[in-house]
């Protein structure tokens, strides 16, 4: 990030603080407002194709003990964010949880990871700057991309090029916490394949099947870093690549699925940076279960519970995922990618995958 939008994102923290002196001064309570962060007040924006929160809002409000410590806590946050600006350093959200300990008000400090992380995205929505650009990183994810893609980073060492297929080894090219800093410069790939386990990803990778598809496999690592769905929506919008999505057949995968094509519920403030709605699920399906009669484990209560609010959750209410969330329901099953493997060790590579990519018409 340049100097210019550093400065920038600090001015904009700064005059986020200036509105509570503000309020003051005009003998009002403190407070803040920010969206309500629930799948009730998400609705679908028809011009850029993403979900967006609605008009609900929650306020933060120094009228209460525990209103004017959300605020007090913000106040610390912001005057922290913004001198590590000034000073052109970075932290993590786990050391900004630790870092609270050591300021001078007690009663600023977080109880807990959950809370500040929280913060940070009310900090985001009505600032109108992203954690990356406060410097914020999360721990690393351990994403990753193998595939014919070339591309230039940027390094503390200056720029690097590097061949996703040529330059890296099996484990692939490491997705960095800011991808807006990657260029891509040259890519034969057809087609992006995000895979939800390690398992499946190392699978596809000794099979080659990278190479004998053009296929940019991503290892989304379980539920998808925020870099790593910024990354995919870059290979879709600016190379021109459909996208498709292989997890295991559960509630919760399908959740890791939504979060690449319609964006989290709690970042929906980011979902038109994030968000990839034309990417497509390829599996595994519970109609995938029943036709290739799949070793599968019952669903708990739980998974029953998590299906049935996907019904309910307006970004799975199309014909295709009402149809196969009440089919799993009605057998009452689940499946994990690598339960593949009891039709052979190559049958993801050389029937499953190829068929469904034929069907989806993406090869």
């Amino acid at each position: 990030m340049s100097a210019d939008n550093d400065q920038q994102a600090r001015e904009q923290l700064i005059d986020l603080a200036a509105q509570f002196y503000d309020q003051f001064e005009l003998g009002e309570i403190p407070h803040m407002s920010v969206p309500t962060r629930t799948k009730n007040n998400i609705e679908y924006d028809e011009e850029t194709g993403v979900w967006v929160y609605g008009d609900r809002e929650s306020t933060r409000s120094a009228n209460s003990v525990r209103g004017a410590r959300k605020l007090l806590k913000a106040v610390y946050t912001i005057e922290f964010l913004a001198d590590q600006l000034e000073e052109d350093r970075s932290s993590t959200l786990r050391e900004l949880y630790y870092l609270s300990e050591s300021w001078d008000n007690n009663e600023a400090q977080f109880s807990d990871q959950d809370e500040s992380n929280g913060l940070i995205e009310d900090l985001e929505i009505v600032s109108g700057v992203t954690r990356e650009d406060f410097h914020m990183r999360p721990e690393e994810s351990g994403a990753t991309i193998m595939g014919p893609l070339h591309l230039r980073e940027q390094t503390r060492r200056g720029e690097r090029e590097i061949h996703c297929q040529k330059d890296v080894g099996e484990g692939g090219y490491q997705i960095p916490n800011n991808p807006d800093t990657i260029e891509f410069l040259n890519s034969e790939a057809d087609f992006v394949l995000a895979v939800e386990t390690g398992g499946m990803r190392d699978r596809l990778v000794e099979n080659g099947f990278d190479e004998e598809y053009n296929a940019l496999i991503v290892h989304l690592k379980g539920q998808p870093a925020r870099a790593t769905r910024r990354i995919i929506k870059r290979l879709h919008d600016e190379l021109d690549l459909p996208v498709t999505v292989f997890a295991d057949g559960d509630p919760w995968s399908y959740r890791i699925y939504g979060s690449v094509a319609y964006g989290s519920i709690k970042s929906a403030h980011l979902s038109e940076y994030l968000a990839t709605p034309a990417a497509q699920y390829i599996g595994i399906q519970p109609a995938d279960i029943v036709e290739y009669d799949l070793p599968t484990d019952p669903l708990s209560d739980s998974d029953i519970n998590a299906l049935e609010s996907e019904l309910e959750d307006p970004r799975f209410q199309t014909d295709y995922w009402e149809e196969q969330i009440e089919l799993q329901l009605e057998i009452g099953k689940k499946s994990e990618q690598q339960s593949l493997a009891a039709r052979g060790l190559d049958f993801v590579t050389e029937t499953y995958l190829p068929e469904r990519l034929s069907e989806m018409g993406v090869i």
